[in-house]
């Protein structure tokens, strides 16, 4: 009776682990870059573009180029657009519109907002949370 309650129980709980994947994968299937404000649409474009290869968001990604996560408040919008509409040497030039290059602006504009990606600027508490001074 044991092993039959234990089976029992097992079969319940994958049905139910196969419901919430299914539901949970089964949300937002419409990915379409046409949706959302200006910072989700730049942030698919920094996805379909494959800029975290090069660059990195508070210290993960790339190591080509420059943690993009506080160039919003370094360097200004004309900086970033300059960048996102010639490219460098080593920064291909994506051919972006000028829609994508506003876009990309506002999600980098929105990453700044969010904190400081320096790991070297963040408080580590005793918990081993990370604790991010005021900009």
């Amino acid at each position: 009776m044991k092993d039959y309650n234990k089976i029992l129980i097992f079969v319940f709980l994958t049905v139910l682990f196969f419901i919430y994947t299914f539901s949970l994968y089964g949300m937002n299937l419409d990915f379409s870059s046409f949706g959302g404000n200006s910072a989700d649409r730049g942030k698919r474009i920094w996805q379909e573009k494959n800029c975290t290869g090069c660059h990195q968001i508070y210290g993960l990604g790339g190591y080509l180029g420059p943690d993009l996560t506080n160039t919003y408040s370094e360097r200004g919008t004309a900086y970033i657009k300059a960048f996102l509409k010639s490219g460098t040497q080593t920064m291909p030039d994506f051919k972006l519109t000028d829609q994508e290059v506003e876009d990309l602006t506002e999600y980098l504009k929105s990453i700044d907002k969010s904190g400081i990606g320096r790991p070297s600027q963040l408080k580590i508490n005793y918990d081993g949370t990370i604790a991010q001074p005021e900009k």
